[in-house]
């Protein structure tokens, strides 16, 4: 699965250099938003510290951007002792101007596909009753998962990963890095002097 474009954005994974991104992205979340994520409501300094976590071994994040801004992000994280053959969570925020785009539809299918590929045994999400986005989202991966009756919890389809899941996961992750770097890259410039940068180009 190559980077997607949706309505002008690209959806990729994240890595330790976009944790501003992720960390602004949320602070830009309205209160509803806020508490469709975290199930409570949340202020900003706990946002902070929560994106500065976001990033351990076991976690994995996709983001949506939209000309270098990060719009909406799903995370997949575990909640046992493992991430392979384990319990797994999953995620998501959009912004309210970037949703209805199918944005969490691909944020979805890119952690569906990475908590098979780690033979994940159950996904755990926050789906609140009035959150009847989530649920429509739930509800178009009915073939890849099973949801129990309180719709906040979903089992994986009995499917092993296949060459394709995995080669796919794999591509993906090198684009994207890829570019994680480059977007780095080119931050650090543009924090620069105009003078500095200048030298440096004409050595």
């Amino acid at each position: 699965m190559e980077q997607a474009i949706i309505h002008g954005g690209v959806v990729r994974r994240l890595w330790p250099a976009d944790l501003p991104a992720l960390r602004d992205h949320l602070l830009r979340l309205d209160a509803q938003s806020r508490y469709d994520r975290f199930a409570t409501a949340v202020n900003d300094d706990f946002l902070i510290r929560y994106a500065e976590r976001c990033f351990g071994i076991d976690d994995l994040i996709y983001g949506y951007y939209v000309d270098g801004v990060l719009r909406g992000a799903g995370e997949l994280r575990s909640v046992s002792d493992k991430i392979f053959g384990g319990l797994v969570e999953a995620a998501f925020s959009v912004e309210k101007e970037w949703r209805r785009r199918g944005v969490g539809a691909e944020l979805m299918s890119r952690i569906v596909r990475a908590a098979r590929n780690r033979r994940a045994e159950t996904i755990y999400m926050t789906c609140l009753a009035q959150n009847v986005a989530m649920q429509g989202l739930a509800r178009k991966f009915s073939a890849d998962l099973c949801f129990e009756a309180d719709e906040q919890t979903g089992r994986l389809v009995a499917r092993s990963p296949n060459a394709a899941s995995v080669w796919g996961e794999f591509a993906d992750n090198a684009t994207s890095f890829a570019t994680a770097m480059l977007d780095l890259q080119t931050r650090v410039f543009s924090m620069q002097p105009r003078g500095m940068y200048e030298a440096q180009r004409n050595r």
